[in-house]
C-alpha cells in the first residue's frame, strides 16, 4: 500500500521531466557484473535472476510511463577481473544504450568506473554497501546492505538460545570480511556472547585447519564463519564435523548447503543458522514480498538454472523491482527523477518489507535501504526461515557500536577513502 499522499506526488511528479514524448521505444538498463574469472559467481547467477524478472515484467506489458507501457532491454556486459576491463564494459554500455539503471556487484569494478557514472548522473546500485560514500550520490545499496543484515542471526541466538554464552570468529581480510567481522564483533558484543577467539586470514583463503583449529580449540559454544567465501564455509563446517564438534555454527551465507546436508548428514547441519532463504520457503509467502510470487520464482529459476541457485540469484531482481515501482511513482525513467521518487514518496518495500533509508554515520549518505532481513536455520535437511529480525531497530540501540567495531579495522567510509590502494579481489560463491 503506497502511504504518500496525492499532494507529495503531484509536487514531485511535476518537478521531474517526463520522458514518455519521444523518448526511445524499449528502456535500457545495464548490467556490469563479473561473468568470468574467479568472481562469476557473483554476477552471473544475478543476470539469471533478472532475465526472469525481465520476461515477466514484458509479458505484463513493460513499464507504465506518461500512459503508455514501454518494454524494458536488459544488457550485459562483464567486468571482467581489472578495472580496464569494468571501463570497457561500461564504455560499451553507455556508447550503445540510453542506460537509465546501472547495476554492479561494485568493489574495484564501481570505482574504476565511478566518476564516468557520476559525470552522467546514472542511477547506479552495488550490492556492496562499502561503496557508499557522500561523493558518490546517484550510487544506491537497495537490496542486499552486507554486512548489516547479520545482526538479527546473532540477535535470535542470544534470545533462543541462552545457553551460548561464548564464540569464535573467523574471517578474510578484504573488503566482504573486515566489515562482516566489525558487524559481528558490534552484534556479540551487544548480545552479552564473548568473543573467546578471532582469526583473520588471506583473501584467497587458508587451509581448514589452520583456521577452525586455533577456533576449536577456544572450546567456544559458538563458531562464526562471519561472510568467508563459500568454498571456505564447506571447508571450515567439514573440517570441525571430523573433530567432533557438537556446537553451534553461524554465517552469512550457506550457498550450496545441500551439498553440505549430504556428506556431513542432516543430524550434524541440523540447526546450522544464516541469513538467505530458499524462495519455495512458506514463511515468504506471508511476507509483502517482491513479486509477491516468490516460490514461482524459485522454481522458474531452476528450472531453467538448475543447480546454480545463490542468494545473489534475486539480489539483482530485487534491486529492478524496488527500481520499477519508483519509475511508475515518478512517471518518469529519468535517474535523479528515480533517485528522488526512491527517496522521497512514502515507504520503500524491500525484498523482505517495508524498509527505511539508512547509512550517514557509516557510509557518509543515506542511501542504504534497510528493513527486516531472514534468519534461515537448517531443519531436517532444508532451509528454513526462523524469523524476521528488524535491522532498524537493532540499529536504533546499537549503532554506536557499530561505528565503533568498523572504525577499529578501518571500515568507516571516510578511513576507505583515505586509502588510494584497491581492495583485494573478491573471492567465489562457488565449490571448486
Amino acid at each position: 500500500m503506497d502511504t504518500s499522499s496525492f499532494a507529495q506526488r503531484l509536487a514531485i511528479s511535476g518537478a521531474m521531466p517526463r520522458l514518455s514524448v519521444g523518448m526511445a521505444s524499449t528502456v535500457d538498463i545495464g548490467f556490469l557484473a563479473p561473468l568470468s574469472g574467479q568472481a562469476e559467481s557473483w554476477g552471473s547467477p544475478g543476470l539469471q535472476g533478472c532475465r526472469i524478472w525481465e520476461n515477466w515484467l514484458n509479458r505484463a506489458g513493460g513499464l507504465l510511463i506518461g500512459g503508455r507501457r514501454y518494454p524494458i532491454a536488459i544488457h550485459a556486459q562483464d567486468c571482467g577481473q581489472t578495472e580496464q576491463q569494468a571501463r570497457i564494459g561500461a564504455s560499451r554500455l553507455l556508447q550503445d544504450h540510453d542506460i537509465k539503471l546501472m547495476m554492479m556487484l561494485g568493489g574495484d569494478a564501481y570505482r574504476a568506473v565511478a566518476d564516468d557514472l557520476h559525470s552522467r548522473r546514472i542511477l547506479t546500485s552495488t550490492l556492496l554497501p562499502s561503496d557508499l560514500s557522500p561523493d558518490s550520490p546517484y550510487l544506491i545499496a537497495p537490496s542486499e546492505v552486507h554486512p548489516v543484515y547479520v545482526v538479527t542471526g546473532v540477535d535470535w541466538l542470544a534470545r533462543t538460545r541462552r545457553d551460548l554464552k561464548t564464540v569464535a570468529l573467523c574471517a578474510q581480510t578484504d573488503g566482504m570480511g573486515l566489515p562482516s567481522l566489525a558487524t559481528y564483533r558490534a552484534a556479540f558484543k551487544a548480545a552479552g556472547i564473548e568473543i573467546v577467539k578471532e582469526v583473520q586470514y588471506p583473501a584467497e583463503g587458508a587451509p581448514a585447519e589452520e583456521v577452525a583449529g586455533p577456533m576449536l580449540a577456544a572450546n567456544a559454544d559458538i563458531l562464526c564463519w562471519c561472510t568467508s567465501y563459500t568454498p571456505m564455509v564447506h571447508a571450515l563446517t567439514e573440517y570441525v564435523a571430523a573433530q567432533g564438534f557438537k556446537g553451534q555454527i553461524l554465517s552469512c551465507t550457506l550457498d550450496h548447503y545441500q551439498k553440505l546436508v549430504a556428506r556431513l548428514g542432516s543430524d550434524f547441519m541440523e540447526g546450522v543458522t544464516f541469513q538467505f532463504p530458499d524462495f519455495d520457503d512458506p514463511a515468504l509467502s506471508e511476507k509483502a514480498f517482491f513479486f509477491n510470487q516468490p516460490n514461482v520464482f524459485f522454481e522458474e529459476y531452476n528450472a531453467l538454472y538448475p543447480n546454480s541457485w545463490t542468494a545473489v540469484s534475486w539480489e539483482y531482481a530485487a534491486i529492478l523491482d524496488i527500481w520499477h515501482a519508483a519509475v511508475e511513482k515518478a512517471d518518469s525513467v529519468a535517474p535523479a527523477s528515480v533517485l528522488a521518487a526512491m527517496k522521497q514518496l512514502g515507504h520503500v518495500t524491500h525484498a523482505f518489507g517495508p524498509a527505511e533509508w539508512w547509512g550517514t554515520d557509516v557510509f557518509g549518505i543515506d542511501n542504504a535501504l534497510v528493513g527486516d532481513w531472514p534468519v534461515v536455520r537448517i531443519e531436517a535437511g532444508r532451509a528454513r526461515v526462523v524469523e524476521f529480525g528488524s535491522v532498524p531497530c537493532w540499529l536504533r540501540h546499537n549503532e554506536a557500536r557499530l561505528r565503533a567495531e568498523m572504525q577499529d579495522l578501518g571500515q568507516m567510509w571516510d578511513q576507505r577513502l583515505d586509502r588510494v590502494a584497491p581492495g583485494p579481489e573478491l573471492g567465489a560463491r562457488v565449490i571448486g
